[in-house]
């Protein structure tokens, strides 16, 4: 939907897990000395500034990345993820936060590419002006990412990250996801696919985890990250998940190290908590 901007909500909790998974994964890709894409499907504008705009009103980056700012005790796993949103803020201060895109930039080696669907107008023109000189590197598009990424699956270097990450403001988002998975699968089997996922009370929301199960792949990795109990109104997202195909074999295990600091430190009430679920061949 357009009215959907991501800049109220930078930096919050679920930012926190979805960009500290895919600092993982891009790593991983990047053991190989061979070249990758990364394919993000509703990339948003790339940068957000933390002290001043949208992310200013709400400051949901207040109980997310704040809480884990200047920690002198994080979990290893999570200290690359970090390296990423300091080097955004290199006076010290916490002022702005990197989208996916701009993580995945600058995670990736130079010989991999970028290719980022926006379909917001404002906000694929701020996508723009933050990959300015690189667009040799990079290919933004202004279109929807569901239909984008079949023109460019398989990618030529048969590697690729593809984030799916739709804001789900429309219920129809919860259907799309899944069948974009199982027509990207038919072309690129072989790839790294990662949905994110909000935790809300929703009946669309609680089936979609269940959806991506089905599909036809051998290993799948599914983790949430809850924060709060739900709220007695029913409105409000209370986590997020991230539901990753074809993950690297150290993941689980890692993210088994990882999670239980993490909870603790973005935990609202006694009622956070995590689950990790995995498939493997």
């Amino acid at each position: 939907m357009l009215s959907y901007r991501h800049a109220f909500h930078a930096g919050n909790h679920a930012d926190v897990l979805k960009h500290a998974i895919e600092v993982l994964l891009l790593q991983h890709l990047g053991q190989k000395d061979a070249p990758y894409w990364y394919i993000d499907t509703h990339a948003g504008a790339g940068l957000y500034a933390l002290d001043e705009g949208y992310a200013s009103q709400n400051a949901e980056f207040a109980a997310g990345i704040a809480r884990l700012w200047q920690r002198d005790d994080l979990p290893p796993a999570l200290r690359p993820y970090l390296e990423v949103v300091e080097g955004f803020n290199p006076d010290g201060r916490l002022t702005r936060y990197p989208g996916s895109p701009l993580v995945a930039d600058r995670v990736m080696a130079q010989s991999g590419k970028l290719r980022l669907f926006e379909l917001h107008p404002s906000d694929h023109r701020l996508l723009q002006d933050n990959f300015a000189g690189r667009h040799r590197r990079c290919l933004i598009q202004q279109t929807d990412g569901f239909e984008g990424i079949k023109a460019i699956l398989p990618p030529p270097p048969r590697r690729a990250l593809v984030l799916i990450d739709p804001p789900y403001e429309d219920k129809q988002d919860y259907l799309r996801v899944p069948v974009a998975l199982a027509e990207g699968l038919k072309r690129f089997a072989t790839g790294v696919y990662a949905v994110w996922y909000p935790l809300l009370q929703r009946a669309e929301m609680r089936a979609l985890p269940d959806a991506l199960k089905k599909l036809p792949v051998k290993r799948w990795l599914d983790v949430t990250l809850t924060v709060r109990r739900p709220s007695a109104d029913g409105f409000g997202m209370h986590g997020s998940g991230m539901f990753i195909i074809n993950p690297p074999w150290t993941l689980a295990e890692t993210l088994t190290e990882t999670l239980p600091w993490l909870t603790e430190a973005l935990a609202l009430d006694a009622g956070a908590t995590h689950t990790l679920r995995y498939q493997g061949d």
